[in-house]
């Protein structure tokens, strides 16, 4: 164990680099031909259309139709996830408050715009597609991100003459470019113990490539030059096709192994391709620990054969360490690298269907085309027994007897209706929905909006499930790895940082049109003067598939900016409005007022009534006796005068005593009226709020006495 990992090379029996690689080639090549090979095959002759004999589920099988159940279940699948991705932006970038503070809003925003010219450059949405496409037939959608230096051309004047006159012509510019390249799962291979291209051992992949390519990149000093690697043999398992006549001439087998090789075997080639290298950057900011402290095992590396010859052996020459390629499956199957696709779920119904279809077509032969007995002993020698129209058939006595037409019998026309269960099935595997199938799914049609939406939503939670995959397995690690790429090699024009790249995925067209529904029959319960009208107006046109839908979008927002004059004009009416309940509530304070004060005349009426009915009883007493029967009548009167102005006096008090109550509550109805008042302003018109300190309406209400 003391001694040094290089030492450990001659005692391995002379292995090389390039057989080691080549090895691990065969040895994953062999796992994947066991396992999946059979079955890739037959999800593309499925989704192609192409029949195989192989393929039959009975042996007396004629017919080789193909049923195009899988293959709308694909394009449903794929188009759905396409319209949710590319609909909008493609990704976006969001980071933490501490970058925001340190001023990179500016940088993000460059950062973001130039990814994405880069990337619409590089047509990189027609390579996602084509790997959205791959998992959905194969279960699996693989890619490599390249890198080149391109040159850039667009047209350009440039002035001559001393000015005078000006040259049109086309300026050039080398800039670096990020692409995706589809591979298909024959050609990738990755190690069985994986589930993810950044796990395991590493991954190869293994294709036929032109020879022209090679030289190319051999010129250019990416590969070896003083290697010839001939010609490849025909190998028709990495074929990228089974149904074309590829041509074998002028083709290289390249296989690229991106992952952990031994160390002593790379740096065993060290004399030979020394100048290849092209080391990690390095340095306190940017880049791990030297080679020397790192003295491990494997490390990760980048080779490169060419019919098993070695083209290039470099250390994996990017800043992050992390590998070119990218992978995610369509449905995941747990602990295993190749999921389930829209194929492979839909197998099973598809072969019923067929099955079902060919027994169909093979009996139609039995009953359509006419049959014929004949008496072999009284035919002519050498006569050809077939039937056709206008034919002469030559006999030995009477037709009638010699010859009897005949036929099996009818075919059932059940074998339609099990077709047409056959496909709800597809559909309830696949999640595939079109025009025709999606009232049969929700329940016969007959079930109406609440089974439309059921059906559709469980439609949409499947296709969300697949795009959450697809986002976070594909989409977003090739974004991270091409910003990457840009920061290390074109450090000049790409900002370089730590930012988080995240996903706009929208709802896809199913998604879109189930919400528009739901809007649509939201707004139907509101009116137009609803202030959630325009909101709800906005978001139905913004889920559109509409060419205009941004000019609409526009006018909405212009349309609903609130108008100055308008606005004015309503602040006027509520004073107005104010002015006038001020004056009501005057008014009906007043009348109040005058109700009371009529009650408290009533109420002091009432009780002097006594003492006027004491003065008239003593008026009337004294009118019945005569002055000589009464000497002392005059006495009397004076008691009576003096008992009208005890009345008189006590009637001056209980008027004085009824204003001054009357004063008082005409004080505290007009206190209340204007507290209310107040309070009424302050609650109906559209003020800010009161400042500290100054009481608010309730708390005057109760300092008035009146709550």
């Amino acid at each position: 164990m003391d001694k040094d990992i290089n030492e450990l090379g001659p005692l391995m029996g002379g292995e090389t680099l390039e057989s080691w690689v080549q090895g691990k080639c065969d040895e994953w090549r062999h796992a994947y031909d066991t396992t999946y090979k059979n079955k890739h095959e037959e999800y593309y002759r499925i989704w192609r259309g192409e029949a195989s004999r192989g393929d039959d589920e009975r042996t007396s099988e004629r017919s080789r139709i193909i049923t195009p159940g899988s293959m709308q279940a694909v394009e449903e699948n794929t188009a759905e996830i396409e319209e949710a991705t590319f609909t909008g932006r493609l990704f976006d970038i969001r980071d933490d408050h501490k970058d925001e503070m340190s001023g990179q809003s500016a940088d993000i925003e460059n950062l973001r715009n130039l990814l994405t010219e880069d990337l619409t450059r590089a047509k990189v949405q027609p390579a996602i597609s084509t790997c959205i496409l791959n998992a959905a037939v194969y279960g699996s959608g693989m890619a490599e991100i390249e890198m080149s230096e391109v040159i850039v051309q667009k047209p350009a004047t440039q002035p001559v003459m001393e000015g005078a006159a000006v040259a049109v012509g086309v300026e050039t510019q080398k800039r670096m470019q990020v692409r995706l390249r589809p591979i298909l799962p024959q050609n990738f291979l990755v190690d069985p113990n994986a589930s993810n291209v950044d796990d395991g051992m590493g991954v190869i992949i293994d294709e036929f490539v032109g020879s022209e390519i090679v030289h190319k990149d051999q010129e250019d000093g990416t590969y070896r030059s003083d290697v010839m690697v001939g010609v490849a043999a025909d190998d028709s398992t990495i074929e990228p096709t089974q149904d074309l006549l590829v041509w074998n001439d002028n083709r290289v087998r390249r296989v690229k192994y991106f992952g952990l090789v031994p160390r002593h075997l790379l740096e065993a080639e060290d004399d030979v391709v020394a100048d290849l290298y092209v080391e990690p950057l390095s340095g306190p900011e940017v880049g791990g620990p030297s080679d020397n402290k790192d003295k491990s095992y494997y490390v990760e590396a980048i080779v490169v054969l060419g019919n098993g010859q070695l083209l290039m052996a470099n250390k994996n020459p990017y800043m992050m360490q992390d590998r070119p390629l990218v992978a995610f499956p369509w449905d995941v199957v747990p602990n295993t690298f190749y999921g389930r696709g829209v194929i492979e779920k839909a197998y099973n119904v598809q072969k019923a269907t067929d099955t079902e279809i060919r027994s169909r077509i093979d009996a139609l032969a039995l009953t359509i085309h006419p049959m014929m007995a004949i008496d072999a002993t009284r035919m002519p020698r050498g006569s050809a027994p077939t039937i056709k129209p206008g034919k002469m058939l030559k006999v030995n006595g009477n037709p009638s007897e010699i010859l009897h037409p005949f036929k099996f019998g009818d075919v059932s026309q059940i074998t339609f209706q099990q077709a047409g269960e056959l496909q709800k099935m597809l559909q309830q595997a696949t999640g595939a929905v079109n025009a025709a199938g999606m009232p049969a799914a929700a329940a016969g049609g007959a079930a109406g909006t609440g089974a439309m939406a059921m059906a559709l939503g469980s439609v949409m939670k499947r296709h969300k499930r697949t795009l959450i995959a697809f986002q976070h397995s594909f989409l977003l690690p090739f974004i991270e790895k091409a910003a990457w790429r840009f920061m290390q090699f074109d450090a000049e024009t790409y900002p370089v940082g730590d930012y988080n790249f995240h996903c706009e995925g929208s709802l896809g067209l199913i998604g879109r049109e189930y919400e528009v529904s739901q809007l649509t029959f939201l707004l139907q319960t509101m009116g137009t003067d609803s202030p959630l009208y325009p909101v709800i107006l906005r978001s139905v046109v913004d889920n559109m598939s509409l060419t205009n839908r941004d000019s609409l979008l526009a006018q909405l927002d212009e349309s609903n900016k609130p108008d100055e004059a308008a606005q004015q004009k309503a602040q006027e009416m509520h004073a107005m409005e104010m002015e006038v309940q001020k004056t009501t509530l005057a008014a009906l304070a007043g009348q109040a007022h005058e109700s009371e004060a009529k009650a408290a005349k009533t109420m002091a009426e009432k009780d002097n009534i006594p003492a006027e009915n004491e003065i008239q009883y003593a008026k009337i007493a004294a009118s019945s006796i005569a002055p000589e029967q009464d000497p002392a009548k005059d006495e009397f009167e004076q008691k009576i005068r003096i008992m009208e102005e005890i009345r008189k006096d006590r009637e001056l008090n209980i008027k004085e005593e009824g204003q001054k109550q009357s004063a008082a509550q005409h004080e505290q109805s007009m206190a209340a009226a204007q507290a209310e008042a107040r309070a009424m302003e302050a609650a109906m018109a559209p003020a800010p709020a009161a400042p500290a300190g100054e009481p608010s309406a309730e708390a005057i209400m109760q300092e008035e006495g009146i709550v």
